[in-house]
C-alpha cells in the first residue's frame, strides 16, 4: 500500500493551548479510519491539517504528487445565489452527468426531496448540508475527509452512506478519514481508529467496538502502572521525610530519582461522569393519546392515533426526516395542541426535555455559566454525598475557569453538556430526548448511556443514532404516513418498512382510460399516452442502456488503471490504451444520446 499523506513531528499551537504536540502519522491507500476524541480536542483541526487546508506551526507534512483530497467541513462553502443544480453539478452538461449511474444514485438518495432549481439560500440547514455532501461525493477523490457526514441524515440516509463508502473504492484503493459521533457508522465503515487527546493522536486497530475494548485495556494498564508508581512514591517520601540524616545516608542518585518521581506526577485525563439525581415520584398514569390527529395543512403527522406510555417505559420514535417526530414530542410536552383528540398527562408527571435546538439555553444566552447554574438548586445529595451544581458541571468536563464564560461563547459540545445538566437538575421523572447526540462526542454519549441505563423514570427518545437507540430503549415505534406503529424488529424493521414503502411509491401509475362525458372525450395526461406494452418495452430498453453505460464507465476506469501500471516508455502499448479510451468514449456518447431519447419518449 502506498503512502498518500505523511506527517512527522507536527505541532500546532493556539494562544491558549497546544492542539497538536509532535504528532507523527501517515495515511495509506486502503485506510478506512475513524477519528474520535472529546469535543475541542482537535479532531476537525487534524482533518484540516491532513487535507492541506491548515498549515502546522512546526514539523513536516508530505502529500503524494497530484493527490486529490475531498473535504466535507463542518460549514459548507456553497454559493447561496446559485441553484441547487449549479451548486452540486457545476457547469457539467446535463447529458454528461445524467448518463452516469453513480451520480444519479447519489443525487436521488441525498437530494430526492430538494427542488433542483431552488436557490441555495432558500434551503434549510439540513438541505444545504446534504447538497454539500452530494457535491463532494459525485467527484473522484484519492482521499475523502468527512467531518460529521451523518449530521442531518435520517437512518435510511446513514445506512445508504455507509454502503456507498464501503463500495466506493476497490479494496486497497482510496483512503477515508471520518470524524463522527455515530458509533454504528464507525463500526460499519472504519477498519482502524485514531483517538485525539492531549495534543496526541493514538492509533487503534478495528472499528469503534474494537477501539473501546482496546481503550479499556489501555486504561487498566495505566491504572496498574500508576498504582505501582504511587507505591514507590510512598516509600521514597517516607524515607525523605526522616530528615537531613536520611538524605545524607541515602545515595544521591536515589534522592534525585525520588524528586523526579514527585515532579513527574502525570496530569489526570479529563474524565466525564454523570450521577443519577433524585427524581419526582411517578404515578401510574404517564401519557395517553386518545384518537389524536395532528395536522399541518394537508400534511397529517398523526391520524386518529391511540397510544399509552406507562411508568418506566423506554421507547424510541423512529421516522424519516420530516415525518413529524419532533412535532409529536412538542405536543406531548404541551407546546403545541392536537388538531383533534385528547392528550392526557398524569398529575405527577414532571417532564424534562433535551431539545435539538438548545431551547433551554435561550433565556441564559447573555449570562455566565456560573449565573445560569444559580437559577437551579445550589446543592444536591447523591448516594449520601452532597454536591454543588458547579461540582456536577466539572464532572461533565468543564474547568473552573470556564464558569465565568458566557453561555453564548461556549462550543456546541459545551452548550449541549450544560443543557443536559440543567434538564437533570430539574429532577424530572419523564425524559424526552430529541436528537441528544447532536454536538456530543462519543465519550459524552457513553456517559449519557450509562446514566440512562439506571434511569428509573419514563424515557422517550428521537434519534438517528442507531447505536444509541438500540442501547437505551426497550421498544421502538415508527411514525410513517400519519400512523404510529410498534416495530418488533426495531431499526431493521423500520428500514425494511421504508424500503417497502419506496417500492410501492415507485410503481408506475396505472394507465387511465379516456372518460367520455356529454359528447367530449377527456384525454389522459402526457405520461399515460403510450400503450402499456410499448411503455414496458421502452422502460426495458432504458434499463438496458443504463446497464451498458455503467459497464462502459467501469471499462474506462479499468483501462486508465492499466495505463498507469504500464511502462512509461512503451509508447506502442500506451497508444493502444489511448485508442481504447477513445473508442469507449464514443460508445458512451452514443449510449447517452439513446438514454436521453428514451427518456423523452417516456415523458420522464
Amino acid at each position: 500500500m502506498g503512502i498518500l499523506i505523511s506527517c512527522e513531528d507536527m505541532w500546532l499551537e493556539y494562544p491558549t493551548r497546544v492542539v497538536m504536540r509532535g504528532v507523527t502519522l501517515g495515511v495509506a491507500e486502503g485506510d478506512r479510519r475513524g477519528i474520535v476524541g472529546k469535543n475541542g480536542d482537535g479532531k476537525s483541526t487534524l482533518l484540516n491539517l491532513l487535507s492541506n487546508r491548515l498549515e502546522p506551526d512546526r514539523g513536516s507534512r508530505t502529500l503524494r504528487r497530484n493527490l486529490r483530497i475531498g473535504l466535507l467541513g463542518q460549514n459548507d462553502t456553497l454559493n447561496g445565489d446559485m441553484s441547487v443544480g449549479e451548486a452540486v453539478i457545476g457547469n457539467r452538461e446535463t447529458h454528461e452527468w445524467a448518463g452516469d449511474a453513480k451520480i444519479r444514485k447519489i443525487i436521488a438518495e441525498l437530494l430526492g426531496d430538494v427542488d433542483w432549481d431552488a436557490k441555495v439560500n432558500s434551503l434549510s440547514g439540513g438541505q444545504r448540508r446534504r447538497c454539500d455532501l452530494a457535491r463532494l461525493l459525485i467527484e473522484d477523490w484519492d482521499v475523502l475527509a468527512l467531518d460529521e457526514p451523518t449530521n442531518h441524515l435520517d437512518m435510511k440516509g446513514i445506512t445508504w452512506l455507509a454502503h456507498h463508502l464501503n463500495t466506493r473504492w476497490a479494496p486497497g484503493q482510496g483512503a477515508l478519514l471520518i470524524v463522527t459521533h455515530d458509533r454504528w457508522f464507525l463500526d460499519e465503515v472504519c477498519t482502524s481508529m485514531w483517538e485525539v487527546h492531549d495534543g496526541k493522536v493514538e492509533p487503534f486497530e478495528g472499528g469503534y467496538s474494537a477501539y473501546i475494548q482496546q481503550r479499556v485495556e489501555r486504561d487498566r494498564q495505566a491504572r496498574a502502572t500508576e498504582e505501582r508508581r504511587q507505591n514507590i512514591l510512598r516509600k521514597e517520601l517516607a524515607w525523605l521525610a526522616r530528615g537531613p540524616q536520611a538524605r545524607a545516608t541515602k545515595p544521591k542518585f536515589r534522592v534525585e530519582a525520588a524528586r523526579d518521581l514527585i515532579a513527574n506526577d502525570p496530569p489526570p485525563r479529563n474524565t466525564l461522569e454523570l450521577k443519577r439525581l433524585a427524581m419526582t415520584r411517578l404515578g401510574k398514569q404517564v401519557i395517553e393519546l386518545k384518537n389524536v390527529t395532528l395536522s399541518y395543512g394537508d400534511n397529517k403527522v398523526l391520524n386518529k392515533t391511540n397510544w399509552i406510555v406507562g411508568p418506566g417505559d423506554r421507547w424510541a420514535i423512529l421516522g424519516s426526516n420530516g415525518a413529524g417526530k419532533t412535532s409529536l414530542l412538542r405536543m406531548i410536552e404541551g407546546k403545541i395542541l392536537p388538531t383533534s383528540g385528547i392528550v392526557k398527562i398524569g398529575q405527577t408527571v414532571r417532564i424534562g426535555v433535551l431539545s435539538q435546538r438548545l431551547d433551554e439555553l435561550e433565556a441564559h444566552t447573555g449570562e455566565t455559566v456560573k449565573d445560569t447554574l444559580k437559577t437551579v438548586k445550589s446543592r444536591y445529595t447523591i448516594d449520601g454525598k452532597e454536591y454543588t451544581s458547579t461540582q456536577l458541571l466539572e464532572q461533565l468536563g468543564f474547568e473552573k475557569g470556564q464558569l465565568l464564560t458566557r453561555v453564548e461563547e461556549l462550543s456546541g459540545g459545551q452548550k449541549r453538556r450544560l443543557q443536559l445538566l440543567l434538564v437533570l437538575l430539574s429532577e424530572p421523572n419523564v425524559l424526552i430526548l430529541d436528537e441528544p447526540g447532536n454536538d456530543m462526542d462519543t465519550d459524552m454519549l457513553a456517559v449519557l448511556e450509562d446514566l440512562l441505563d439506571s434511569w428509573p423514570g419514563t424515557l422517550l427518545l428521537v434519534s438517528h443514532d442507531r447505536y444509541l437507540v438500540e442501547r437505551v430503549t426497550d421498544s421502538q415505534y415508527m411514525l410513517m404516513g400519519g400512523d404510529l406503529v410498534h416495530v418488533p424488529k426495531g431499526v431493521d424493521g423500520f428500514l425494511e418498512a421504508l424500503e417497502a414503502q419506496e417500492k410501492e411509491q415507485s410503481k408506475p401509475a396505472p394507465v387511465t382510460k379516456p372518460v367520455q362525458t356529454a359528447g367530449t372525450v377527456q384525454q389522459p395526461s402526457q405520461s399515460t399516452q403510450l400503450p402499456r406494452a410499448e411503455e414496458y418495452k421502452l422502460r426495458k430498453q432504458l434499463a438496458s442502456v443504463e446497464r451498458k453505460l455503467e459497464t462502459q464507465h467501469e471499462l474506462t476506469e479499468k483501462v486508465k488503471k492499466q495505463m498507469l501500471e504500464a511502462n512509461a516508455t512503451d509508447f506502442e502499448q500506451l497508444g493502444k490504451y489511448q485508442k481504447q479510451l477513445e473508442d469507449i468514449a464514443g460508445q458512451i456518447e452514443a449510449l447517452e444520446l439513446e438514454w436521453l431519447d428514451l427518456n423523452e419518449q417516456l415523458g420522464i
